[in-house]
């Protein structure tokens, strides 16, 4: 959930450490800090809020050194605040630590290091943790590395560590076990990150480190890296395929509105290779390799989190629906604590959009002991996930730097109706005919998502009416109720408003206590087959005096006389709708939360990436 930055080299590592933490301040912005080695000595600066508060305070000192590194916050143990910001140092002064993830066992170690004589100015478990490295370090009389390793085989939990020794400024050690970190090569110079944003800028050449490796960078260049079993390992280089563009805002006031307008143009990327309509073919690379155990699946369970469970949900109905095969959606917050049934007959699709999820990878071991099929969607290449599973499809959806996740939603629901339609063509469940007529639509689909989005103007002027109100409920039918989940999250993540999104038919089961004049309704009314059972809904909705915001298919005048308000669409496949009826509640999200005066990119309290349970 935080975002490490780190530099050795011959440049000045404080405004490489100040950029990265800029590009990684989605990651967590309660509090942020730096350090760096001049002289033997540490230039340590840290600061409750964000970087901007952090750069203030540290350029009025002295930033020098070329290495160094920094932390932006989110914090878990300990209220944000200076003291509890990290990098943390140990008590001799001598080392300095940045930590990303908890160490579960935190509090007994601490009372062990008290009765050593340790003391601790935070509450955190990372100075824990670095007191625990140097006493290795005394007590043994070993080399920094080895005293890095055996501390580490001591912990519980999960981590991402860089440790500096300021009487040691040639060398930079980094390590992780659950939380990902990436490691940048350059001409004698390293750089490492929580992901690739701040390295793209200075090379293209990156490792990831697996779980519970640790790298030694030296300044000639040298680099190691050993498991904490102290195996040595030939590091694998590879080659970024980011641009520094797709990191930036490209002319739009923030990071989300921008992502929200990318999604005609990831949708493409997102099928590129994978389909053609002309000659009515799917190949998601990640399927064919398993193509005859994937047919002969007796159950499909698909594990995700936040937005990318309701894309899940919306697996569910595709995939039974097209391939008539039995699919179950969990919680993989939930389906890691409890005792699943699954077999070898089973596929497990394991969703998200940052591939380093803490609950996601905890629920595919869980599969994966059981021998089930283990199939990751995800988007970041290189990720925890798409190197945990035994097959996958990346969604291609470029860097997502908004914390409320929109055009990543739509790469993840356009490879799972990939995925149902590969399966339902294999097994015989689909027509040639309804096969091509899909596809034909869905690579229309971009340009009607630009249709859809030129109705911005109409959006912000629903959103000036409604910007005030309290609660908001969302209805949607069959496809159509992930999204309205979609939507009240969307609306919740940014704007801090109560939302909540439901099957219109529970309407009646307990939501219509809620609605008076006072209560927007969001209705997902594109669903041909079930119209008039929609129109029902809007009108007891409207029997109450609720307000009723209706997205409907263009055309649709029965509707739009019966709504206060009609944001009309292009008409699509119906179980291709939620790639359009998304993007008018994505945007009405954005306005209402920019007319509130939230932060639309950093909401509060939340994070981009959840690493940590």
């Amino acid at each position: 959930m935080c975002g490490i930055t780190a530099y050795i080299g011959n440049k000045e590592a404080y405004p490489i450490l100040i950029k990265g933490l800029q590009r990684l301040e989605y990651r967590g912005y309660d509090s942020a800090g730096v350090v760096m080695i001049e002289n033997d000595c540490f230039n340590l600066y840290k600061k409750a809020g964000k970087v901007k508060v952090l750069q203030d305070f540290a350029e009025s000192n002295n930033v020098l050194g070329n290495i160094g590194i920094g932390h932006t916050r989110w914090a878990t143990h300990g209220v944000p605040n200076d003291t509890n910001a990290h990098p943390h140092v140990s008590n001799s002064g001598r080392f300095a630590l940045v930590h990303n993830g908890i160490i579960e066992n935190y509090a007994s170690l601490k009372e062990q290091l008290k009765q050593r004589g340790y003391t601790f100015k935070s509450d955190t478990d990372t100075e824990v943790l670095v007191n625990l490295i140097e006493e290795i370090f005394v007590k043994e009389e070993i080399a920094l590395e080895d005293a890095v390793r055996i501390a580490l085989n001591e912990v519980i939990g999960a981590y991402a560590i860089v440790v500096l020794d300021n009487q040691d400024t040639d060398t930079l050690i980094a390590a992780r076990k659950g939380s990902p970190l990436v490691v940048g090569v350059g001409k004698d110079e390293f750089f490492v990150a929580s992901d690739a944003s701040p390295i793209i800028e200075f090379t293209k050449n990156v490792i990831y480190l697996d779980d519970q490796e640790y790298v030694i960078m030296r300044r000639n260049g040298d680099i190691m890296v050993k498991t904490l079993g102290n195996i040595e390992k030939t590091p694998f280089i590879e080659e970024l395929e980011m641009s520094l563009e797709a990191i930036e805002k490209g002319g739009f006031d923030h990071f989300m509105l921008k992502e929200i307008y990318e999604q005609p143009k990831v949708l493409e990327d997102a099928v590129r290779g994978r389909m053609s309509a002309e000659d009515g073919w799917i190949k998601l690379g990640g399927v064919s390799e398993y193509i005859n155990k994937i047919n002969s699946a007796k159950r499909f369970i698909i594990t995700a989190c936040g937005t990318s469970y309701h894309a899940g949900l919306l697996g569910e109905y595709l995939i039974e629906e097209l391939s008539r095969v039995p699919v179950e959606v969990e919680y993989a917050s939930e389906f890691r604590y409890r005792n699943p049934i699954i077999s070898e007959n089973d596929i497990v699709i394991a969703i998200s959009q940052s591939g380093e999820t803490a609950d996601t990878l905890a629920a595919i071991e869980i599969a994966k002991e059981r021998q089930a099929l283990i199939y990751g969607i995800c988007n970041v290449i290189g990720s925890s996930i798409a190197r945990a599973t035994h097959a996958g499809s990346y969604t291609h959806a470029g860097p997502e730097i908004g914390v409320a996740s929109t055009k990543a939603f739509s790469t993840q629901v356009v490879i799972l109706t990939l995925l149902a339609l590969q399966i339902a063509e294999h097994k015989g469940t689909i027509t040639t005919s309804y096969l091509r007529q899909v596809l034909f639509e869905l690579k229309n689909i971009p340009n009607k998502i630009k249709e859809t989005l030129k109705l911005d103007a109409q959006i912000q002027e629903i959103a000036e009416v409604f910007k005030d109100a309290t609660n908001f409920l969302y209805l949607g039918r069959g496809v159509n109720y992930p999204v309205a989940l979609e939507g009240a999250l969307k609306l919740k993540e940014i704007s801090y408003i109560h939302a909540e999104g439901y099957p219109a038919a529970e309407m009646k089961h307990g939501p219509i206590a809620l609605i008076d004049e006072q209560m927007p309704v969001v209705v997902l009314a594109t669903n041909d087959s079930a119209h008039e059972k929609i129109v029902s809904n809007i009108m007891e909705v409207k029997a109450r005096s609720g307000k009723v915001i209706a997205i409907v298919n263009e055309g649709d005048t029965e509707i739009a006389a019966l709504a206060d308000y009609t944001i009309a669409i292009p008409q699509t496949e119906e179980i291709l709708s939620p790639l359009l009826t998304v993007v008018p509640l994505q945007l009405l999200s954005y306005h209402i939360a920019l007319m509130r005066g939230t932060n639309v990119d950093q909401p509060r309290n939340l994070a981009k990436s959840v690493t940590v349970e």
